[in-house]
């Protein structure tokens, strides 16, 4: 009977362990074709219509060239922080979403031809970092006072206490 539960245990993981296989292949190889899908706007035609026997696509910008460049050029970082954020097993991957949402918003901006998005972004971006960088630093400190020992009081008055710069900076990396 034991050995009965040994070998259903073991086929449990070995499809566990196939799927993710699978999936980290996957996601190697969609990492490993990044610098081929970020050069591969040389290969778009040079004027400003695309047209195949499925589709036709216009753009406003002086070619098909410029607009896969600046389009390929926002999507590539995207893909690779998205990959990175959905894999990522670190308290802090939280984080990665402010350079996610800048880049979708430049992303949106070569989709849309708004020119000035680069410009605008902040503005939509700071909001996100106003709620995302305190929670994120909460749950870092939190963090550190689980793992020190040490009780919110205590974690006060460390910060009211002055510190010369080099302390504070050695501090940080202790």
């Amino acid at each position: 009977m034991d050995k009965q539960n040994n070998k259903s245990l073991n086929q449990k993981y070995s499809k566990t362990d196939k799927r993710s296989l699978f999936l980290g292949g996957f996601i190697v190889f969609v990492i490993t074709i990044t610098p081929f899908l970020f050069y591969s706007y040389e290969s778009f035609p040079s004027g400003t219509t695309w047209e195949t026997s499925l589709f036709s696509l216009d753009t406003g910008y002086d070619s098909m060239q410029y607009f896969a460049y600046y389009f390929l050029g926002k999507f590539v970082p995207l893909l690779l922080l998205l990959i990175w954020f959905f894999t990522c097993k670190h308290w802090w991957h939280w984080i990665i979403l402010v350079p996610i949402a800048m880049y979708a918003f430049q992303l949106w901006g070569v989709v849309n031809e708004n020119y000035n998005m680069d410009v605008l972004e902040i503005y939509y971006i700071l909001p996100l970092m106003m709620v995302l960088v305190p929670l994120v630093y909460l749950v870092r400190a939190k963090l550190f006072n689980k793992v020190r020992g040490t009780d919110l009081k205590a974690f006060e008055e460390d910060l009211m206490t002055k510190k010369s710069f080099w302390y504070q900076l050695r501090d940080l990396f202790r």
